[in-house]
C-alpha cells in the first residue's frame, strides 16, 4: 500500500509548501503538485496521480477542496477510486475511506450530494410548470416572427434563394431551412 499525495493551489502566486509538508508528514511516498484552478476540468497532474495509482494505494489530499471542483465531482472521483480498490484520505477533514468511519462519513456526503441534486431537479421542474402556467414558453426566443416566416415562405415559393432570404432577415440559412421544413411537416 502506497500513499500518493496530490497538492494544488489555484494561482501561481500561491505556495504549495504547507500542503506538501502535511502530505509528507502523512507518509506520502510520491506527491503530485499542480498550480491550476479547481474549476478547471483539465488538471494533468491529478490525472497523472490517478493513472499512477494501483489497487491498495491511498490518495491523500490536504483538504477536500484540493481534489474536487464541486461536491459531485469530488464524490465521483472518490467513487472512481473505490471502484479501483484505491483509498482516499483528506488530512484536514480527517476523512479516511480505508476505515469504516471514513466510509460512513463519505457515504453521508454522497447521500447529501444526491439529495441536493434531486432538490435542484424538483425546483427546476416546478419552475418550468409555473412558467408554463403563466404562459411563458421554455427555450430560446424564435429568430423569426410569424410574419417574417410567412414572408420567407412566400419568397421561397417565388424561387428567391435561401441565402437571399437569410440575408433579408439577418439570420443563417439553417434558420430559414428550419422554418421552411416546418411547413412540410
Amino acid at each position: 500500500m502506497a500513499k500518493i499525495g496530490y497538492a494544488r493551489v489555484s494561482t501561481h502566486d500561491q505556495n504549495l509548501d504547507l500542503q506538501i509538508a502535511a502530505l509528507k508528514e502523512a507518509g506520502c511516498e510520491r506527491i503530485f503538485t499542480e498550480k491550476a484552478s479547481g474549476a478547471k476540468a483539465d488538471r494533468p497532474e491529478l490525472a497523472a496521480a490517478l493513472d499512477y495509482m494501483r489497487e491498495g494505494d491511498v490518495l491523500v489530499v490536504w483538504r477536500l477542496d484540493r481534489l474536487g471542483r464541486s461536491m459531485q465531482h469530488l464524490i465521483a472521483t472518490v467513487n472512481g477510486l473505490r471502484e479501483r480498490g484505491i483509498g482516499f484520505t483528506s488530512i484536514h477533514e480527517s476523512i479516511d475511506t480505508t476505515t469504516s468511519v471514513g466510509k460512513l462519513i463519505f457515504g453521508i456526503f454522497s447521500s447529501l450530494a444526491e439529495f441536493e441534486r434531486d432538490l435542484i431537479v424538483d425546483r427546476t421542474r416546478a419552475g418550468l410548470v409555473a412558467a408554463k402556467e403563466r404562459g411563458s414558453k421554455a427555450g430560446r426566443k424564435a429568430k423569426l416572427t410569424p410574419a417574417q416566416v410567412k414572408i420567407a415562405r412566400e419568397q421561397y415559393a417565388a424561387e428567391v434563394s435561401v441565402q437571399q432570404i437569410a440575408d433579408l432577415f439577418g439570420v443563417s440559412r439553417a434558420t430559414v431551412y428550419r422554418e421552411l421544413a416546418k411547413v412540410a411537416a
